[in-house]
């Protein structure tokens, strides 16, 4: 049976679970309405309730650990403008907590006895997060800022005590530090001096609030589980990942029972333990959870039970709770998949190829399911970022390509995050284009592959990868029947220029400076080399995006056109970084979707 885009598109996921306080009721984001909104649930496969009813999509939801009660984030338009809003469970009564339009709000989370709660915000100054605690019956102004920041600092969580605040800093995305801070006020204490660039991320207090557990590189290529004394500073491991990255826990502060996850070659592995000693710990049996990315843990009251929500290629995500001591899992939510039968959905392949230089790069690979020998076309599907990774996730643009006869290829080249510190490095500033050497020596991998037509390949890919997409049309204009750019970066001097002020500083860690790279940043921009480009170009992008401002889309269509490249823009005014209403998914890939069949 055929489906249209329109059904693909309405294939429902729910995530982001959160226990309510007497942990027989689960909270949950859910996009039927075509958006996310919060829905909850008081059982497994129970009638869930939805609880708000916004045109605006619910970025997360955090019950309060003593009160039927929720803290909820809303933007507007993909402002990313976040704004707190208070759900009474009773009631269904929604109280604007925040009613701060121009400013950016990023949750820290509930204290223990559920009276207070934490967040960083750049109210004071676009380009600094200064961190504030309120409590929950204040509103708007009556929040105490408790830190005046200087760069990109996020609270994390209360100590167990309540008398701390855990508190990251990112000066980019691959170096960070570690402090603590009094909850009334006062001045941080660095828990991580460290040399060079060194990652600490899913931090969490450990049972006594005499620790904090982590994942860190620190003297590592990988991500490993350390615990680091909030005393002394004194760091140790707790788990080694080895190959692959350790990239999350979950710790129950009561107990000491933790969930942490590994990331292999993409692919989840679920770890459930308790802690014996300060780094030691025995496990439970592993959850009988079906899967290949999960994430977005916690804890039921007593830790007896714990929220997981998964997902793979073939199953839309859903949340299950986990028995700990048994392992075994149970589904509570049931998120439709539009009348289309699971087992038509279509899995991938992880595949790796040879680039210029010998290294060897992953890739997952789908083929529909009637391809013909010689005669598929194929979609290079490129992910953003650059520190980021493609996983075996559910993808309903994916699985409609596939199910119109489409195979996507979707290569994690260097700069991709998952694989080490070492090849995350491999695409920085002057070595940026070696990135796109790996998206030729993907298409060469095709060439070779008997289902492919070698003439029918289009490149695709959104944000960073909207700027590989254009950067892989000019440097390799013959490989191409098209191309398709989403909230794409098409000039890299404009768009530091013009992106979000929170966010300059740690794009240029990434990207070079405007101060000392200007020259080079020019010398590889796609709207710089467009004269090459030969296939025909879509390009679409949200009128109110804060990361890669419109004018990028703007820039490039403009100029494409110019040389008489068949070029269709396509702009949202009320989207950001993304399209996350579904009736303009439903117009934005279905324009895609009309372009490539035309052109490829």
């Amino acid at each position: 049976m055929t489906y249209d885009l329109k059904r693909f598109l309405n294939v429902r996921t729910a995530r982001a679970a959160s226990f309510g306080p007497e942990g027989e009721q689960v909270s949950f984001l859910l996009d039927t309405t075509g958006v996310y909104q919060v829905w909850t649930l008081d059982g497994p496969q129970a009638w869930p309730e939805q609880r708000t009813f916004y045109d605006e999509r619910v970025t997360f939801a955090d019950y309060s650990p003593v009160r039927d009660e929720l803290v909820f984030g809303m933007d507007q338009g993909g402002d990313e403008h976040a704004q707190f809003y208070l759900l009474d469970g009773d009631d269904g009564t929604i109280t604007p907590l925040t009613e701060h339009p121009d400013a950016k709000h990023r949750w820290g989370g509930w204290s223990s006895d559920g009276e207070r709660f934490a967040f960083a915000s750049n109210r004071r100054n676009p380009a600094e997060f200064d961190i504030y605690v309120q409590h929950r019956t204040e509103r708007g102004d009556d929040a105490t800022m408790v830190y005046e920041g200087d760069g990109w600092i996020s609270v994390v969580e209360w100590s167990p005590d309540d008398e701390q605040l855990l508190v990251h800093e990112a000066r980019s995305n691959f170096d960070h530090d570690v402090y603590v801070l009094d909850a009334t006020g006062g001045d941080l204490r660095h828990l991580t001096p460290h040399e060079g660039e060194v990652r600490y991320q899913s931090l969490e207090w450990g049972p006594n609030g005499d620790a904090v557990y982590c994942c860190t590189d620190d003297g590592s290529d990988t991500m490993y589980l350390a615990r680091v004394d909030v005393e002394t500073g004194d760091m140790e491991t707790v788990e080694d990942g080895g190959e692959w990255n350790v990239d999350g826990i979950e710790v129950d502060q009561d107990s000491g029972r933790f969930v942490y996850t590994r990331n292999v070659d993409g692919y989840t592995d679920v770890t459930v333990a308790e802690f014996t000693g300060e780094t030691t710990y025995d496990t439970f049996p592993d959850p009988d959870v079906d899967g290949d990315v999960m994430g977005a843990i916690d804890f039921a009251p007593g830790a007896d039970r714990f929220v997981i929500t998964t997902n793979s290629r073939t199953e839309n995500g859903n949340v299950h709770v986990v028995d700990v001591e048994s392992g075994e899992a149970t589904r509570w939510t049931n998120a439709p998949t539009a009348g289309i039968p699971r087992e038509t959905f279509v899995d991938t392949e992880l595949v790796h190829f040879e680039s210029f230089d010998g290294r060897e790069i992953p890739a997952f690979f789908s083929l529909p399911e009637d391809y013909e020998a010689g005669q598929t076309p194929v979609v290079v599907d490129i992910h953003g970022g650059p520190e980021s990774q493609r996983r075996p996730a559910f993808s309903p643009v994916t699985q409609y390509f596939l199910h119109r006869g489409y195979a996507v290829f979707e290569p994690n080249v260097r700069g991709s995050s998952g694989y080490g510190k070492a090849y995350t490095h491999l695409d920085d500033v002057e070595k940026r284009m070696d990135s796109v050497k790996d998206i030729r020596a993907g298409v060469d991998w095709l060439h070779d592959h008997p289902v492919v037509d070698q003439d029918r390949i289009a490149a695709m890919g959104g944000s960073y990868g909207g700027f590989m997409v254009l950067a892989a049309l000019t440097e390799y204009p013959d490989l191409w029947a098209a191309g398709v750019d989403i909230v794409g970066i098409a000039n890299f001097v404009t768009f530091l220029e013009n992106t979000g002020d929170w966010r300059r500083s740690l794009r240029e860690a990434e990207y070079g400076s405007l101060e000392d790279d200007r020259e080079f940043l020019e010398e590889i921009s796609p709207t710089n080399n467009v004269e090459h480009i030969a296939a025909p170009l879509f390009v679409a992008h949200g009128a109110n995006d804060p990361r890669v401002p419109v004018g990028e889309a703007e820039q490039i269509a403009e100029e494409a056109e110019k040389q008489g490249v068949p070029v269709e823009l396509l702009v949202f005014e009320d989207e950001g970084h993304g399209f996350s209403k579904l009736e303009n998914r439903i117009e934005a890939y279905t324009s895609i979707v009309d372009f490539l069949d035309d052109h490829v």
